[in-house]
């Protein structure tokens, strides 16, 4: 009989209820358009994974004011709703580490687009905080 590895942790229901409620919380706050609360709710230096135009991976770190710069003015400071239908996959490597992959729909103005990404959240203190975002098509603004 091969005796396999322990492959990782096994998350309980409080482990993926929080996470889901950390998400919650900020598809809200990006619905509204509050950078701060979503810079709140990271880990900095934040550290950003993409490929650019030209097809390379690139990757960089940001601090607090390069995030709350750059999201505002990928969001933009409008009226119009948010809205975000989202479907995540959570690996937690322990209670404390989590990879979540995420499919979305994001909606504005009657206009929709498809997103597809990961991140990676730490949580301290029994708080879930971001600290890796992992997106295609960043990497030109990196």
């Amino acid at each position: 009989m091969t005796h396999l590895p322990d492959t990782g942790y096994v998350p309980t229901d409080e482990d993926r209820a929080s996470l889901d409620a950390w998400f919650a919380e900020y598809d809200a706050a990006s619905a509204k358009r509050d950078i701060e609360r979503m810079a709140d709710m990271a880990v900095f230096p934040l550290n950003l994974v993409s490929d650019d135009s030209a097809g390379d991976g690139r990757a960089a770190q940001w601090d607090r004011e390069r995030f709350v710069a750059t999201m505002t003015g990928v969001m933009g400071e409008g009226g119009e709703d948010i809205s975000f239908e989202s479907t995540r996959t959570p690996v937690f490597l322990s209670p404390a580490m989590a990879v979540v992959f995420t499919d979305s729909v994001m909606t504005t103005a009657g206009h929709t687009q498809q997103l597809r990404y990961a991140d990676i959240l730490v949580r301290r203190g029994g708080t879930w905080a971001f600290q890796t975002m992992l997106q295609s098509g960043w990497g030109d603004n990196l």
